[in-house]
């Protein structure tokens, strides 16, 4: 009799699922598919496997031979998924405390066999509040027991709002986390324009004053445009920052582009420091220019734009992010295909930078040469690359394809990990 055996029924998302179907005849064609029911949408992906000589087929050892994957992946049948209404759509249910449920439905010409697994983003006993004081707009999640814990501070990149599940699932490895919001959410601004560094100075005085923080540790961790703003944290505020991790960073300071108020212009400044907007990659550049973006196909791709302003060192210089004065451990992890930024040649520079100046921290860098800007974490569909921008609706490209993207979520998650328990020993 078919039959479909999932291991660990239950776990964590970041946790790795062994997927088994026995019971077919020998080298008899199997047509394996997931649905995934997220923030009530249907994600759906499939593929057709050949059993072996015993009539198996285990995900974790064989390929496709046909589907919406090709790569021997286990989780294949998850990171491919897409739910085929066209724009982007979440990932994970509106309430962050309830599971995610996938159902694996095997066929062979006679039988059907079905079976399910949950994916979490709370380990139990992690609790989640949301942060309304002194104009702070977040969510704290403590981890289990609410004891003294390492925390983390997380920020998004240039679509705003607050990141929930990368503070939930931060938490649920034993860390208290704030995701605290600086535009684009209730209570905030709606551009990243003319933000003040201050603001997030008052985010880990608040966390020093409101959460049980061991060793006194508090990371930044970003995202994108959240990604050069933590760099920026820790050489604004080097002794109040104790470890910063940066997703697809940037090495320079830039302007506020698809994020940015458009009374101000994508040439405005975002950042603000003493009420003095901080000098950016584009300011008195004699060679920037928007016009590889602007007049691109669509889906554009921002990165051709940014590389221009790289030609003028002078504005580079004015604009670079002082890295060498973070007293802290430093993470960065980008992509060599990323169609926002470069955020490979970046972390190059800020890695060089640290080095050059002897920095008596460890200084960690992961790149993912054919991967993308949109590097999340594990098993999760990682099909949504191009997309209208949530602040100027253009169609931008995020770059690198659902397979190597899906691989840079997994490996970066795992270096994050290491990286946190290294730094909090």
């Amino acid at each position: 009799m078919l039959e479909v055996k999932i291991h660990p029924e239950t776990g964590l998302i970041d946790v790795e699922r062994r997927i088994v179907i026995s019971g077919a005849k020998p080298h008899e064609k199997i047509t394996v598919s997931s649905k995934t029911l997220r923030d009530g949408n249907e994600w759906v992906a499939s593929a057709d496997f050949t059993a072996d000589a015993k009539g198996t087929l285990d995900l974790s050892r064989n390929a496709p031979q046909s589907g919406d994957y090709q790569a021997v992946s286990s989780m294949g049948l998850i990171w491919s998924q897409n739910h085929n209404k066209g724009g982007m759509l979440p990932l994970f249910n509106n309430d962050f405390s309830e599971a995610l449920i996938t159902n694996i439905e095997a066929k062979t010409s006679e039988h059907t066999a079905q079976a399910q697994f949950t994916q979490s983003l709370m380990a139990e006993g992690v609790t989640r509040e949301e942060v309304r004081e002194n104009g702070l707009v977040g969510v704290l999640y403590r981890a289990a027991g609410n004891q003294a814990a390492p925390t983390i501070m997380i920020m998004n990149g240039s679509g705003g709002g607050i990141n929930e599940p990368r503070a939930a699932l931060y938490a649920s490895h034993g860390f208290h986390a704030l995701a605290l919001g600086y535009f684009g959410a209730e209570g905030l601004p709606k551009y990243i324009s003319n933000t003040p560094l201050e603001y997030f100075s008052q985010g880990l005085d608040w966390l020093r004053d409101n959460v049980k923080i061991k060793n006194d540790f508090i990371a930044v961790s970003g995202q994108s445009r959240g990604g050069e703003l933590v760099l920026l944290l820790g050489a604004t505020y080097p002794d109040k920052v104790s470890a910063v991790i940066g997703y697809v960073p940037s090495a320079f300071v830039h302007s506020g582009q698809a994020a940015a108020d458009p009374d101000f212009g994508r040439d405005g400044p975002s950042w603000l420091k003493d009420g003095k907007p901080l000098t950016h990659i584009w300011e008195n550049n004699r060679f920037a220019s928007w016009a590889p973006y602007d007049e691109g196909e669509e889906p554009r791709r921002n990165s051709l734009a940014m590389r221009t302003a790289l030609a003028d060192p002078v504005a580079l210089a004015k604009a670079r992010i002082p890295v060498e004065k973070i007293k802290g451990p430093v993470m960065l992890v980008s992509s060599g295909d990323d169609g926002a930024w470069p955020s490979d040649y970046y972390s190059l520079l800020v890695q060089s930078s640290l080095l050059a100046a002897h920095h008596p921290y460890a200084v960690e860098w992961y790149n993912h040469p054919q991967a993308g800007h949109s590097i999340l974490f594990p098993y999760v569909p990682a099909t949504q690359i191009a997309h209208a921008h949530p602040v100027n609706g253009n169609l931008t490209t995020m770059g690198g394809s659902p397979q190597y993207n899906a691989e840079a979520n997994e490996a970066s998650w795992a270096h994050v990990l290491a990286f946190l328990r290294d730094a909090t020993r």
